[in-house]
């Protein structure tokens, strides 16, 4: 396992400089040449390009869908036996390059992270791993991919602790250790050793300020859910929307028309979030059709407020067109914009006096720990990125309370919110996680003999006297399901001949109060059990019957997936 984190780290390390130095290449070659003072219309074409290419890429040459990419990971863990699909170790990589490249509102950390956690996957299925080391493979090279993309190599562990590893074991310690720090040091060698998003603090922390990260706090937290409620409606919306390319017309041209008004939306966002530490809001206005009016404050907190609103409609117009990113980089882009706007706004109001580059920076962990519910992620990022140690009392304050206020308004992250509609959530809740690994169809029991409604009793005799169970499951031709009849109830009137032909099935068998459906997710199975008090429970898909499911088996299946992950 040490070894494999090694390789794995190597690998994910040299999967993010490709992937920086893509994007990087194609942003230059289609933007090198606009002048600063005007808005080039090119920015309405090039992300609707890109997305047309990523599309073209997927149907006619790949001809196989890309997952969004952490989701990605934490499905295959809960839902694939940790196995992630091959073309993932290249194909996130080209669709992510083209999408950020021509101007996707999206990161690269997303589609890094998956295809890490791929090389990590395929490598563990030739190698023949068992289930857990799997599991840990994957945590090792998420953590390896984060570490190379951000430079951040405490982050990035933290990271694969609190999103990826929910059962994390001392063994597996030292190899997520190495993952990482090889991950840092190949991206150091080819990137550089300078940090993401450098900043120099200008103004220390001071203890009457307390109450403003307070209250930024809660401001970030009510972004963070327009964020996370703005990516679902529009999601919604989208999936009104009949057929692949009118989504793509959609949602490009609408995309297009945003980075025209407001170029700063153009791809990951870097040059801005670097800009805004500073307090520096010329990006605001540059490439703009609004440059003219650089030097207005009032209008530079409209359109730093409009930058907010709008990224989330411009990430999530990426997506639903088509195009593959990660949502970190719109995330931490934000976080710094709404930084920016509240501590200019309290200092334009007159209400304060704010440090305004500090708030930009704490405004990245407000957003980070509340979108995407990792508030130690955000808290050890923001500072690792940006250098920014100085500032960790207000970067925890805002991170904690944004974190905590958004669960409340929005119990589930932007990541898991994908997932959760179909039970495939994998959480910290050590019983939900192990049973959101359990499926339902491999533990219905079918060898239970059936009888009709219309049968009588001497025909339920012969039935209960060739077989070994004694519930009897009452459905016609069409295997649609009447009841159940159990065999302790018919003991005093099995020895009596003389009913067999006036007694009906009908008339003995009785409908359970607790059914489950095929499409019930295990928990919701264990709920039932627990509140009926049954050992058998009687599965129907829309009416027909399936079978049954035992507390026994449950139970059984359940101790062996604990035994797994419990086991060093």
């Amino acid at each position: 396992m040490i070894a494999l984190s090694i390789v794995v780290g190597l690998l994910a390390g040299f999967v993010a400089v490709l992937m920086k130095t893509a994007v990087f290449m194609i942003r230059r070659l289609l933007t090198g040449g606009f002048e600063i003072n005007y808005s080039n219309y090119l920015y309405v074409l090039y992300p609707a390009a890109g997305i047309l290419l990523v599309l073209i890429f997927i149907k006619y040459i790949l001809k196989k869908p890309v997952r969004d990419g952490i989701p990605n990971v934490l499905y295959s863990i809960s839902r694939n036996h940790g196995i992630i699909n091959t073309h993932n170790t290249y194909s996130s990589v080209i669709t992510s390059a083209l999408t950020v490249g021509f101007g996707g509102s999206v990161g690269l950390e997303g589609p890094t992270v998956v295809t890490g956690a791929a090389i990590g996957s395929v490598l563990a299925k030739k190698l023949g791993l068992n289930y857990k080391q799997v599991v840990a493979v994957l945590g090792f090279a998420s953590a390896a991919a984060m570490s190379a993309i951000f430079k951040a190599p405490i982050a990035a562990i933290v990271f694969a602790l609190e999103v990826i590893l929910f059962d994390m074991t001392m063994t597996a310690l030292v190899p997520l250790l190495l993952a990482s720090i090889v991950a840092a040091l190949v991206s150091y060698t080819f990137l550089g050793q300078d940090l993401l998003y450098p900043f120099q603090v200008q103004y220390s922390f001071n203890l009457w300020e307390t109450v403003y990260y307070f209250g930024f706090g809660v401001f970030a937290a009510l972004i963070s859910a327009y964020y996370i409620k703005g990516y679902v409606f529009i999601g919604k919306l989208f999936d009104k929307i009949p057929g692949w390319f009118v989504k793509f017309l959609v949602g490009a041209i609408a995309l297009g028309v945003l980075i025209f008004l407001l170029p700063s939306l153009y791809g990951e966002g870097y040059g801005a979030i670097k800009s805004g530490l500073k307090g520096n809001l010329d990006f605001i206005f540059d490439n703009s059709i609004f440059y003219t009016l650089r030097k207005n404050e009032g209008i530079a907190l409209i359109l730093l407020f409009a930058l907010i609103m709008l990224k989330v409609a411009a990430t999530s117009l990426t997506f639903r067109a088509g195009g593959i990113g990660g949502i970190f980089a719109p995330t931490l882009f934000i976080g710094t914009m709404t930084g920016l706007f509240f501590a200019l706004t309290m200092n334009y109001l007159g209400l304060a006096n704010l440090p305004v580059s500090d708030f930009a920076l704490v405004g990245m962990a407000g957003l980070l720990a509340g979108v995407v519910h990792a508030p130690l992620t955000a808290i050890f990022l923001i500072a690792e990125i940006t250098g920014g140690y100085s500032l960790l009392f207000p970067i925890m304050i805002v991170a904690t309370v944004s974190y905590g206020l958004t669960k409340l308004l929005s119990p589930l992250s932007i990541y898991t919110i994908q997932l959760s509609g179909r039970g495939d959530m994998l959480t910290h809740h050590k019983d939900k996680a192990l049973l959101s690994m359990m499926s339902i169809g491999n533990l219905i029991e079918r060898n239970f003999k059936t009888v009709s409604p219309d049968d009588t009793l001497g025909d339920l005799v012969k039935v209960i006297a060739d077989s070994t169970r004694n519930l009897f499951p009452v459905v016609d031709k069409e295997n649609n399901f009447y009841g159940i009849i159990i065999m302790d109830q018919l003991r005093h009137i099995m020895f009596q001949p003389e009913l067999y032909n006036t007694t009906t099935v009908r008339s003995l068998m009785f409908h359970p109060s607790s059914i489950v459906e095929l499409s019930d997710d295990m928990e919701t199975v264990a709920g039932k059990f627990q509140h009926s008090g049954k050992y058998n429970l009687v599965v129907l898909n829309k009416g027909k019957y399936v079978g049954f499911v035992s507390r026994a088996n449950v139970f059984s299946h359940y101790r062996q997936i604990l035994k797994e992950f419990s086991e060093d």
